[in-house]
């Protein structure tokens, strides 16, 4: 079904991107402007997956041009459900930035940058043209660039260097790949290459092609072993950035990673394989990297590395039951990850240190708040009955059903793994008696704060809480739409139909 507006996620965010350069340097307008915008911005978000669920897939044919000659714009469930999520994020970081990025920072265009790269994301949701996609992660990379330099200080540019030049080098040989594809194919609409890729017999070549894109996007996924630039980048920038970061930046690597291989080239023994073995090691030296950190935020990097990897297990087990799996756990963590980002953001205006060795007393001295940060720890463990526990169940049984075996030991190791690293975290930061620690000149810290500024960065920490824990105490409901978006991902014939306006069997 036709739909132009459809493509409001990404209008909107530049809207504010814009309206917000207006006000360069009246800080507290764009904080205003930037809260209100946000819920705004929520709001379109649930109104698009009211819409496709309501009326099926939607689309649009930017200037008329139909598919596959124009830039077509396609909202199903899965693209619609990762724009509620991009928007859940974004607006708990923006929030959350208006209590804790200095008024110096915000002078350098903080919160316009912001929404462009909330715009750059819903756009790489949304689009249907895999060249187009290509646009979209550029405005994500220099959008983020800026972000994650904003300050000058010697780590963020250091990290900013690894950061940028891993995403250019992804971004070249993804655009490699486009050409070689549209060599083989003569088109870049995704519905479209579905069916000609299908058709082409050298399979080979097709792998070669593929596998291109995998490396593509396991850069931007930080996969095994590819992964190394995230966890030396994403714990420099302050908490805010590394929670929008840690939350969706990979995720959006993940998404692409989906879409593809279950629309374009759909997985063989060999790839499967592949993706197989990947996960196994990206689970695995995500695990082990996280133990032996100190800096709660580099820990934090760490876990996204190894919990990428069950989200690739599910792709390369490659069939439904996994791919609700995987999904879940897409869901899952996006909202657990930029949760934890902000609560390390929150416990150094605390105690104006990171790290856990040096930290101590939390529990004592903030016993609700201690209970609040339990609630995405332990999710992210997979305690029953919370968010985690429901996509390991769904990742296991698919891979026990496939004689998968050694890929469980790996899913249950990463989980061990995770908690050993939790638990220590927790006997570390909230537990072990308080260190005294000397004052720094140089942070602002929490009781320094006034009141509304103290409320902003705790406000939207309970409510990623909240939703995580409905996400795993409503598990049904997330069940009941992960099962959708694996349907649909499994048999795309219904997004082929959409696109080009004519009937297709799935190939």
């Amino acid at each position: 079904m036709n739909n132009p507006y459809i493509i409001l996620p990404v209008i909107f965010q530049l809207f504010t991107a814009v309206l917000l350069l207006f006000f360069w340097f009246r800080v507290n307008a764009q904080r205003l402007i930037t809260i209100i915008c946000s819920l705004v911005s929520l709001g379109i978000a649930i109104w698009l997956l009211k819409e496709v669920y309501q009326n099926g897939i939607l689309t649009m044919q930017a200037g008329g041009w139909k598919a596959p000659f124009g830039i077509t714009f396609v909202a199903d469930v899965f693209s619609a459900t990762m724009v509620l999520l991009t928007a859940i994020a974004g607006m708990a970081v923006a929030v959350f930035s208006t209590g804790s990025i200095r008024n110096a920072r915000l002078k350098f265009g903080y919160f316009p940058i912001l929404n462009f790269l909330l715009m750059g994301l819903n756009g790489a949701f949304l689009t249907g043209d895999i060249f187009n996609l290509y646009v979209w992660f550029e405005i994500i990379i220099i959008a983020s660039f800026v972000l994650i330099t904003i300050g000058g200080e010697k780590a963020q540019i250091e990290g900013a260097i690894k950061y940028v030049t891993m995403n250019l080098l992804a971004s070249a040989i993804f655009l490699t790949a486009i050409a070689i594809l549209y060599g083989l194919a003569g088109s870049l609409n995704m519905a479209d290459l579905s069916e000609q890729i299908a058709q082409i017999e050298n399979r080979g070549l097709v792998n070669v092609v593929a596998i291109l894109f995998l490396v593509g996007f396991g850069i931007k996924s930080a996969i095994f072993p590819l992964y190394f630039w995230l966890p030396a980048s994403y714990h420099t920038p302050p908490p805010a950035i590394s929670a929008i970061f840690g939350g969706l930046l990979t995720k959006v690597g993940v998404y692409a990673l989906l879409r593809i291989f279950t629309l374009i080239f759909v997985p063989d023994a060999f790839l499967s394989n592949l993706l197989i073995v990947m996960a196994a090691m990206t689970i695995l030296s995500g695990g082990l990297g996280a133990i032996l950190q100190v800096n709660m935020r580099k820990i934090f990097s760490y876990l996204i590395v190894c919990h990428i990897g069950f989200m690739i297990a599910g792709l390369g087990i490659y069939t439904e039951l996994a791919l609700v799996g995987a999904i879940f756990y897409l869901i899952h963590d996006i909202i657990v990850k930029t949760n934890l980002f902000l609560i390390s953001g929150l416990i150094f205006k605390l105690k104006g240190t990171l790290n856990i060795e040096k930290l101590g007393g939390i529990y004592k001295k903030y016993p609700k708040f201690s209970l609040l940060m339990a609630i995405p720890l332990f999710s992210l463990v997979g305690i029953p009955p919370l968010s985690g526990f429901w996509a390991k169940l769904f990742l296991i049984q698919g891979s026990y059903l496939e004689g998968q075996y050694t890929l469980i030991g790996f899913i249950l190791l990463g989980s061990f793994l995770t908690l050993w690293v939790i638990a220590k975290l927790w006997s570390e930061v909230y537990w072990k008696d308080a260190v005294d620690l000397p004052k720094k000149i140089n942070v602002k810290y929490f009781k320094e704060l006034k009141p509304l500024k103290q409320w902003a960065m705790v406000i939207p920490i309970v409510l990623l809480a909240a939703t995580s824990l409905y996400i795993g105490l409503a598990a049904e409901h997330i069940i009941l739409l992960s099962k959708q978006i694996a349907a649909e991902l499994i048999n795309p014939s219904a997004y082929i139909e959409a696109v080009l306006g004519s009937k297709t069997t799935t190939p």
